[in-house]
C-alpha cells in the first residue's frame, strides 16, 4: 500500500505530490492545514518516496492505488489537494468515484493532454551514475550541467538518499520514469465529468494552465472555479505558501 504521513484529526484531506516529489515537499502547508480541523493524509505515489516501486505506471493504477489507500484507511469520503502529476490523479480519482471525493483542489494542472517537457531534468538524473558512488556534491555537481535552476536541483536532490554508508540512491522509480514518460501527459478522457467544487490553482508566471484552457476544464469540471497565484511558477505552492495555502484552506472550509 502507498506510504503516508497522517497528521491532525477532522475531515480528512488527500494530498498528492507532482512528478519526482514525494510528501515531505508538503510538510510545512500539511501542518497549517491540520491545524484548521482536518486530518492530513500525505501520500508518496507509486515509485515515489517511501511508496512501493512497480512497472506499471498510469494514471490508471495510482487512481487504484489511492481507492485501496482510502479503504483500508476506512476513509468514506475525502477532498484532494493535488500538485501537477498529482493534480491529475485527483482529477482522474474524482472523475471515476465522484461519491468518494467532496471537495478538490487542482494545482497547476488541466485536463488536457501535455507532451513531454521533462527531457533536460531526466538528461540530469540519467547522467548521474550512481555505482561510481558520487556523494551528494558531486551529485548536484553533474545536475548543474543539466538542471540550471537551484529549486528545481534541491527539488531533485530531496530524493537522494544513502542506501548504506558510502552508497546513494534516487527514492523514485528513474528507470521505469525513462520508459514511461509519456504517461504523465495523458489528457483525462472526454466523457469524464466532476461535478462537485473544484478549484483549480495556477501559477502566475507558469504556462500549464492558459486562458484558452478554461473551456476544457468547464467542460469536465462544471463546478469549478479557476484562480492565479501571483509571484509564483509552477511550484506555486512552494514559490508562493501564503496565497497559495489562503486560497486553499478558504475554499476547504467554505
Amino acid at each position: 500500500m502507498l506510504y503516508s504521513k497522517i497528521e491532525g484529526e477532522g475531515k480528512p484531506l488527500l494530498i498528492l505530490h507532482g512528478f519526482l516529489g514525494m510528501s515531505d515537499n508538503w510538510k510545512t502547508l500539511a501542518g497549517q492545514m491540520a491545524s484548521e480541523g482536518f486530518q492530513l493524509h500525505i501520500l508518496d505515489l507509486r515509485n515515489h518516496g517511501r511508496s512501493f516501486h512497480s512497472d506499471e505506471f498510469t494514471y490508471e493504477v495510482m487512481v487504484e492505488d489511492v481507492l485501496e489507500y482510502c479503504q483500508t484507511n476506512n476513509l468514506d469520503k475525502v477532498s484532494i489537494l493535488g500538485h501537477s502529476m498529482g493534480g491529475k490523479v485527483a482529477m482522474f480519482f474524482a472523475t471515476t468515484y465522484p461519491e468518494k471525493v467532496e471537495k478538490l483542489i487542482v494545482a497547476d494542472i488541466g485536463p488536457k493532454y501535455y507532451r513531454p517537457h521533462h527531457q533536460d531534468i531526466m538528461a540530469g538524473l540519467n547522467a548521474v551514475d550512481l555505482t561510481q558512488k558520487p556523494d551528494r556534491s558531486q551529485v548536484e555537481e553533474i545536475l548543474k550541467g543539466y538542471v540550471s535552476d537551484f529549486g528545481t536541483r534541491q527539488f531533485l536532490m530531496k530524493s537522494l538518499y544513502w542506501i548504506e554508508l558510502g552508497q546513494l540512491a534516487f527514492r523514485f522509480n528513474l528507470p521505469v520514469f525513462n520508459e514511461q514518460i509519456d504517461n504523465i501527459g495523458k489528457a483525462l478522457p472526454e466523457n469524464a465529468v466532476f461535478e462537485k467544487p473544484t478549484l483549480f490553482l495556477r501559477g502566475g508566471n507558469s504556462n500549464y494552465i492558459k486562458d484558452e484552457d478554461f473551456e476544457t476544464i468547464k467542460h469536465h469540471f462544471p463546478n469549478s472555479e479557476i484562480k492565479t497565484i501571483p509571484n509564483a511558477g509552477h511550484w506555486l505552492h512552494a514559490e508562493n505558501p501564503k496565497d497559495f495555502y489562503s486560497e486553499s484552506i478558504q475554499y476547504l472550509l467554505k
